[in-house]
């Protein structure tokens, strides 16, 4: 390196615009979940926060879980839709504290899972919540709360696999964590 070049993460450094922020999280909102593909990251609330610093977009984002496989391709997903849109070398940060829970997943989340054909989580992740009585999961093809588990393991790790005993469809329900 000679004198007067720029570091890697200075290149494309620049100050913040109004509307960046916003524009950010539009394009974020376009960044879909790899395992779940009709539910952005920002529904999930797997986004935490966006900020600017450095001259660069500092995002910062929670995992589902500290396991789950599709953290790095969704870390790579975010930066390169951002960078596509026009922020240059966006900055990540991995916050595990506090951990994420599916009480962040937004409304229009719930109802893109469900129409999805997955039982969005119902009741809280709340541990107090592991002492009533157990959630009523709705199916998510007629509605019936008549339904059964069939296996505490699903598709992926976050889900469980269900039957209705209405309808007799199995569908996936998406685990409270």
């Amino acid at each position: 390196m000679r004198p007067g070049e720029l570091i890697a993460s200075d290149r494309g450094a620049r100050a913040s615009r109004p509307d960046d922020l916003s524009q950010a999280w539009t394009v974020l909102e376009q960044v879909m979940d790899p395992e779940v593909p009709v539910v952005s990251v920002v529904e999930l609330g797997i986004v935490r926060d966006l900020d600017w610093a450095d001259g660069h977009l500092r995002v910062t984002v929670t995992p589902t879980y500290s396991g789950c496989p599709a953290t790095e391709v969704i870390e790579q997903d975010i930066c390169s839709a951002l960078e596509q849109a026009g922020f240059a070398a966006p900055a990540l940060n991995r916050q595990l504290s506090p951990a994420w829970t599916t009480d962040w997943i937004s409304a229009s989340g719930r109802e893109r899972l469900r129409a999805y054909g997955i039982a969005a989580p119902a009741g809280s992740s709340n541990k107090r919540s592991l002492l009533g009585e157990p959630d009523v999961i709705a199916c998510p093809q007629c509605g019936s709360t008549h339904t059964e588990v069939l296996s505490e393991f699903g598709s992926t790790a976050c889900k469980a696999l269900y039957r209705c005993c209405d309808c007799r469809e199995p569908f996936d329900y998406f685990k409270c964590i």
